[in-house]
């Protein structure tokens, strides 16, 4: 297990970057990433996976909603999806080299890995690999998380100088109406922690009185959260997390 080092504690994290469509800079696009750098902050960033195995920088599963176009990421090569237009914005979709690139080490980027098979279940590691592929030689602050704890325990073998965590949450019905309700009942107890060679984990900020979060703490884990959207909510959840992930305002930075 390896630590986060000391800048994804101080420096907030802007998530998918720091992104206003009213200002041209959609979310996890290169804009959003350099407005992050410029004003200081830490980035977090999302990664799907294009047919021809390329790790691309975008959140959803689906292209829709940040493109206007049906259908998955996983549909279409990296150099179409390059193509396609963010919604908001005037560029295409980056791959996590490209970002990687553009990041050089100059803040911290925190970078989650999405759930490729939808029920939490042991991955073909695709995503994975390109990742890792992507991190050899970038030395930079980086850190890898999922919610997927098998993706985690793949990226221990595949880029084990990564600091790796998990990504968790309550796990209600409500958020989460197509996970089996066993592996809801599971995971929100974290119990994969340990055995993924985990050594942070970023929870949701609506479920901060989880007990288990304690209980880690206290046994070294760092403890961050997302996704902090008001002052109000940042002062409430520092009294539990060592940092944000926030979006929609701009917290303070430290001195």
């Amino acid at each position: 297990m390896t630590a986060l080092t000391e800048g994804f504690l101080r420096l907030p994290l802007a998530h998918r970057g720091l992104h206003d469509v009213a200002d041209g800079r959609p979310e996890n696009s290169r804009a959003a990433i350099r407005a992050a750098i410029k004003a200081g902050y830490g980035i977090e960033i999302d990664l799907q996976l294009s047919r021809d195995g390329r790790a691309m920088v975008f959140h959803d599963y689906d292209l829709e909603r940040l493109t206007g176009i049906k259908g998955a990421v996983r549909q279409r090569d990296a150099a179409d999806l390059a193509q396609l237009p963010l919604l908001g914005g005037d560029e295409g979709i980056p791959d996590f080299a490209e970002v990687l690139a553009l990041v050089a080490g100059r803040v911290p980027l925190l970078v989650e890995l999405k759930d490729q098979h939808g029920q939490m279940g042991e991955t073909d590691g695709i995503l994975e690999q390109a990742t890792a592929d992507c991190l050899a030689g970038y030395n930079g602050p980086v850190a890898l998380m999922s919610f997927n704890p098998h993706m985690v325990t793949r990226l221990a073998a595949l880029a084990p100088l990564v600091v790796r965590g998990l990504v968790t949450c309550g796990y209600t019905a409500e958020d989460w109406p197509l996970l089996r309700a066993d592996t809801r009942a599971r995971l929100r107890d974290i119990p994969d922690y340990g055995p993924s060679g985990s050594g942070f984990v970023s929870h949701d900020i609506d479920d901060l009185d989880n007990p288990r979060l304690a209980e880690l703490a206290g046994n070294g884990a760092a403890l961050l959260c997302w996704t902090v959207r008001s002052p109000e909510a940042e002062t409430k959840a520092r009294k539990v997390v060592q940092n944000i992930t926030f979006e929609g305002y701009l917290p303070a930075l430290p001195a």
